[in-house]
């Protein structure tokens, strides 16, 4: 698997590796951004087992000392490396980046998986300029958004910036994991529309399908979820003013047919606006490319823009 990404002028190639609750994928970038290499293998939970896993798939890739990056679930400290509360790899705390840098005697940049992924997406997506704003949007198991502003992810002052999915301002006040009610995540995620529409996997595809069949509920469930994806987009286009907004994770293998149910919500709610018509969001709105490896790629380009300017 080889893609031809933006070349930004260093001259050294670098290690990126996305690790989930099952799977970890990681990426060998040569000096032009070019993917020269793909490693993939199960995951273990628990801290020792996933810096083993990490260290496994960065041998396999390259034997020289490259910049790693490193994208993860859970709170991350990008300064540190440090990470917190990664639920599905049973992690409470781990220095991360320290761990594996001294191991593989390498820099190593520690990313949150979600502004990894938008950063590797944003490479992928035609831009106006190299300092373009892009909004990933992850609609997986839950709901997250990152922030990329010329090719480097935005973190905040807390490094919580992008977590949309708990906004409580969803009309059906359904209860949250995270204490709250009427989060955007209860209804606009993988994970809430498989609540929603238990009957099939992938559920979102088979939804669409029985709406535009007829089906009384299925238009039901689907008006609620793109309701509350409309809310999302409509939010992160406001609030960043983004030149594009990528729509990641599960529920964008939905493909075309997702994309014509968000711009359908998003003409609905422009009918008689002209602030909204003015804004038209939705000729802004992208997949991410599925077939690229945009996690791993990311967490590669994050750790080698990153290293200090030579």
């Amino acid at each position: 698997m080889k893609a031809r990404l933006h070349h930004n002028g260093r001259s050294q190639g670098c290690v990126g590796i996305d690790i989930g609750g099952t799977k970890i994928e990681g990426v060998l970038l040569d000096a032009t951004d070019r993917v020269i290499d793909v490693c993939r293998m199960p995951s273990h939970s628990g801290e020792s087992n996933v810096v083993t896993d990490i260290v496994r798939v960065a041998r396999i890739l390259s034997n020289e000392a490259l910049p790693i990056g490193i994208g993860i679930p859970g709170q991350v400290n990008c300064a540190t490396g440090q990470v917190s509360n990664v639920v599905n790899l049973d992690i409470e705390t781990l220095e991360l980046g320290e761990r594996v840098s001294a191991i593989m005697h390498a820099p190593v940049h520690v990313e949150n998986d979600v502004n990894a992924a938008a950063v590797g997406a944003a490479e992928f997506v035609e831009q106006v300029d190299g300092n373009a704003t892009v909004v990933f949007l992850n609609f997986g198991t839950g709901l997250a958004a990152g922030l990329v502003r010329g090719g480097q992810a935005e973190h905040g002052y807390s490094g919580s910036i992008g977590e949309i999915g708990h906004l409580p301002i969803d009309p059906n006040g359904f209860e949250c994991p995270c204490g709250q009610r009427g989060c955007l995540e209860t209804v606009a995620s993988g994970g809430a529309v498989a609540k929603l529409w238990p009957s099939a996997n992938p559920p979102m595809p088979d939804l669409i399908r029985k709406a535009r069949q007829g089906d009384g509920h299925a238009n039901d469930v689907l008006a609620m979820v793109a309701h509350a994806m409309g809310d999302t987009i409509q939010i992160v286009a406001q609030a960043y003013d983004p030149q594009r907004i990528i729509i990641g994770g599960g529920m964008a293998k939905t493909g075309d047919a997702l994309i014509e149910v968000i711009q359908a919500e998003l003409s609905r709610r422009a009918e008689g606006c002209r602030f909204l018509t003015t804004l038209d969001i939705a000729s802004n709105i992208r997949i991410a490319a599925m077939d690229q490896p945009i996690g791993a790629i990311g967490a590669a380009l994050a750790a080698k823009r990153a290293q200090p300017q030579s």
